[in-house]
């Protein structure tokens, strides 16, 4: 065997590892970062908390998640993209297998926000270490393949929980899922092979605020941001807050059965993967579109009180919306001049800024005007990043766009 032919079994060998990793690094993340949306009804009975008050374990963890985005991105151009993946996922795991044992709502309330805190490595950093790591033919693919696990990620972080509740009470559920996702990042710090193109950047505050600030002004990455707000914010609101519609009459469904609802993130875990291939045959912007209009379409069906029209809605939505999670991060690492991990994090932290606030603000909508008011109050979300697109098209047009 060639040299040549050697060192491209190696290359293909080091991205399979990537691959792997990276998925049971989207798995361990996303199962610990939603493993309280199930548990939201039974938060409010075992505490006597509000809907709003109780989802905050779902938007705090998003929000200083959110926060910690930025800097953790910064921190991985010093010392390394493996090192603060490894790092964030080992502390996310400790904090989350102690949760479990929280005397209080606010203790509890304190500890997500903290793993937020922690959880922010691997999501900062994931995608700009396949954009470097990965060669531009296979990005689509790789990338749809991490966006996969995250939505696999997040159908056994609400799906091992809702099921543990009928056996025993959330403190049971939560520490099941906690151990199923250390499992998941050992796996992950044993495949992620160490960086072959990461080169070291000096921790210059300025540059780096000045490349950030490029990345703000740009035409393309600009839109990109904003639809990842809106259309996360829309997305994790319907999820909140099903479980308590679906738990109360006229349904009156238990936890396990409110949580096979989950089941339905496969339709997700299906079109993210799927997602680079439709891309190069229609291009990004079409289906995004597509993504949205099927988003759109699934929402009005879950207004009926009528449950198999709402699953088949849920389902509609959960599978525009990684569709559109999975093109419109792909285009952030094909559109990004420069630093990418930097663009990257970007629109990864405007889409855990929707999940926290546009989340956080569904729960006074849905407490005063119920499921009509939330319906209503996604689709203006869905309307406003049809717009981000449309903008997208038409620059999609021009020599300048990616």
């Amino acid at each position: 065997m060639t040299a040549v032919a050697l060192a491209s079994e190696d290359s293909a060998v080091h991205e399979r590892r990537i691959t792997v990793a990276l998925f049971a690094a989207g798995l361990t993340t996303f199962a610990s970062m939603y493993s309280a949306q199930a548990l939201l009804p039974s938060l409010s009975a075992a505490f006597g908390a509000t809907p709003a008050r109780a989802a905050l374990a779902v938007s705090l963890t998003t929000g200083l998640l959110a926060v910690a985005i930025v800097p953790m991105s910064v921190l991985s151009d010093r010392i390394g993209r493996t090192r603060v993946m490894i790092g964030s996922a080992v502390a996310a795991g400790v904090i989350g297998l102690l949760l479990p044992f929280s005397p209080t709502l606010d203790v509890l309330l304190a500890g997500r926000a903290i793993q937020g805190v922690a959880l922010a490595g691997v999501p900062a950093v994931a995608m700009g270490y396949l954009a470097e790591e990965i060669g531009a033919a296979g990005l689509p693919s790789a990338m749809g393949v991490y966006i996969a696990g995250t939505s696999l990620g997040g159908l056994t972080g609400r799906l091992i929980p809702a099921f543990t509740l009928e056996v025993g009470p959330w403190r049971w559920a939560l520490a099941t899922i906690a151990l199923a996702a250390a499992v998941c990042a050992g796996i992950f710090v044993r495949m992620l092979p160490p960086s072959r193109r990461f080169t070291p950047r000096p921790l210059a505050i300025r540059s780096v605020a000045a490349g950030f600030a490029g990345h703000l002004r740009d035409r393309t990455l600009l839109p990109l941001y904003g639809l990842a707000l809106v259309m996360m914010g829309g997305f994790v609101s319907m999820y909140n807050f099903l479980g308590y519609r679906l738990t109360r009459e006229p349904f009156g469904l238990s936890a396990a059965t409110v949580g096979l609802v989950f089941v339905l993130y496969l339709a997700g875990t299906a079109t993210a993967a799927n997602a680079g291939r439709l891309t190069n045959r229609l291009g990004r912007a079409r289906v995004l579109i597509l993504g949205l209009a099927g988003m759109g379409l699934g929402l009005l069906l879950t207004l009926p009180d009528v449950l198999p029209v709402i699953l088949f809605g849920v389902l509609l939505c959960t599978a525009g919306f990684f569709a559109v999670h999975a093109v419109a991060s792909g285009w952030v690492g094909a559109a990004a001049t420069g630093n990418r991990a930097a663009a990257s994090a970007l629109y990864t932290c405007a889409y855990y800024l929707g999940s926290s606030i546009a989340g956080g603000a569904a729960g006074l909508v849905f407490g005063h005007f119920d499921w009509p008011g939330l319906v209503l109050y996604v689709a203006i979300l869905l309307a406003l990043a049809t717009a981000l697109v449309a903008t997208l098209t038409t620059r999609a047009r021009t020599p300048q766009t990616a």
